[in-house]
Parts: structure tokens; sequence; C-alpha cells
């Protein structure tokens, strides 16, 4: 049983320099449902001319949810003037992602934090919520598991709760658990409605937890990470959302960008499948 539905990252194409209407065609024809488009990505097709209702439009037309964004907003900066930058950047970017029909943007621990209380990471999400859902954007807190602060699960949930966001959602990824030393027990009591969108990779034994980086990130069911534990964890929990395969590798040897996102399925299937 495969209960989720399927998403791919665009950071998995890397390697590719795909164009952004290239990345929603290879993702369309490998069989996703869902895509997680990059800000700077639609930026540079808008800089070639590209027009927002247009590439809606080619979206739509292959039969794609834009499921997530990935940004990255100083919203929780311990400067308050970097801060409000972040507040205005992110207003700016969630107002073209609504008009591009997507459903959500990744709020990360970006910028300077390290001195930055949980309460007042609370307090900022508090008002990135308020602004991202008058826009029409719903913003999916992240933790970053090498970050100063917000680097794990327990803090993120925290976070969430402190905030007092009606129904905040978290984004979880795998990788970002192992590196921040989150469990998979940390899940528990958190409701599948409460969980934005996950996104699916592996990782090796080495290099080790406190040196890996994004790049040693390999597909589902090719490391260690307990991938079919958590899959059987977001189904307890309710969770029949999006698993986005987000990879950041340099290279996939000789295959072909669309070969590469069709691997990525049959991963996805194999290692979260019940």
């Amino acid at each position: 049983m495969f209960p989720f539905k399927l998403s791919l990252n665009t950071s998995t194409l890397l390697p590719y320099g795909l164009g952004v209407k290239e990345q929603v065609r290879v993702a369309a024809e490998a069989g996703y449902e869902g895509i997680e488009l990059w800000v700077r990505d639609i930026e540079a097709y808008l800089a070639e001319g590209g027009e927002l209702q247009e590439l809606r439009r080619y979206i739509e037309d292959h039969g794609l949810k834009v499921a997530n964004a990935i940004a990255f907003w100083a919203w929780a900066d311990r400067d308050p003037e970097a801060r409000q930058r972040g507040f205005d950047q992110a207003e700016k970017e969630m107002e073209m992602l609504a008009e591009l029909g997507c459903l959500a943007a990744a709020a990360p621990p970006f910028g300077q934090v390290d001195h930055v209380t949980l309460d007042e990471f609370a307090a900022s999400f508090a008002k990135l919520a308020e602004l991202a859902r008058r826009i029409g954007i719903e913003p999916y807190l992240e933790f970053w598991g090498k970050a100063a602060r917000l680097n794990c699960l327990k803090d993120a949930i925290y976070v969430a709760q402190a905030s007092a966001v009606a129904d905040a959602k978290i984004l979880i990824d795998p990788f970002h658990m192992y590196t921040g030393g989150s469990e998979l027990r940390d899940l528990e009591g958190l409701p599948g409605n409460q969980i934005g969108i996950v996104h699916v990779n592996d990782y090796p034994a080495a290099p080790s937890r406190s040196e890996i980086q994004d790049a040693h990130r390999v597909f589902p069911g090719d490391g260690i990470a307990p991938s079919e534990a958590l899959a059987r964890t977001l189904a307890d929990a309710g969770y029949e959302g999006y698993l986005s395969l987000e990879l950041f590798m340099d290279s996939y040897g000789g295959l072909t960008a669309l070969e590469t996102a069709k691997l990525g399925i049959a991963k996805i299937r194999e290692a979260y499948s019940l």
C-alpha cells in the first residue's frame, strides 16, 4: 500500500541546468503529481521574459500542483532590520507564488539565528503565518539539522505550538532529522494534518553525522535512513500528503533528467510502501 502523493523537488534536477518549464515537463512525464519549485528559478524565468499566468497554465496543462516553493527569507533573523527585509522579501515572493497557484512555501531558519530564542522564533512565525495566509500561501515551518537554532523536530513542534498559529504545519525531512539528532519517536503525537510536506531522501553511514553534507544525500532506500519506519509513522499519523524527492547530488552518471526523475519514483515507492 502506498497512501502518499508523489512530488519532485527541483533541487534533484540541479545537475541538468533545466529551466523551470523543462523541470515541469520532466516531473509530469515521469509521473509525479506535485512539484516543488525554487523561487530563484521562477525569477529567472520571469527575467527572461516569461509570464506567471502562462507558466501557471503550463503547469496545470501538465497535470501538476505546485505543492510547495523553496525560498530563503530571514524571517527570524536576530537583527531587526534584516528581519524586516526578510518579511518584505517574503511578501513580494509570496504574492508571486500565489499568482502562480502555489499552495505553500518553506520557512527554514535562514539568516543569523544563533542567538534567537525559540519563543522569538514563535513570535516571528506567527507574524509570517498571518502575512502568508492573507496572501493565500501556507507557510511550512522547516528545521535545518545543521542550523544554529531550530535544528530539530522537537524545536519545530515547540515553535509551532508556541506561535499559537492554528493548524501550523511543519516540513519533515529525514536528512535534517538525522543531522539535527531528531528521532522517529519525536513524531509521535504530531497529527498528519500538521505535517505540511515530507522531503524524502536517504543518507549513507559515512561521512559521519557531523561531517555529512547535503551533497551526500542519496535516493530513498540507498542509505541507512529508517524509511520504512518513517512511512509507517506518517501513515499512522494520518498523513496522506506529498513525499517530495529532494536530492543535491552532483551527477547521476549517464542518466537523463527524465530517467533520474523516474528512478526517484521507483525508489520512493519501494522505500515508503507499507
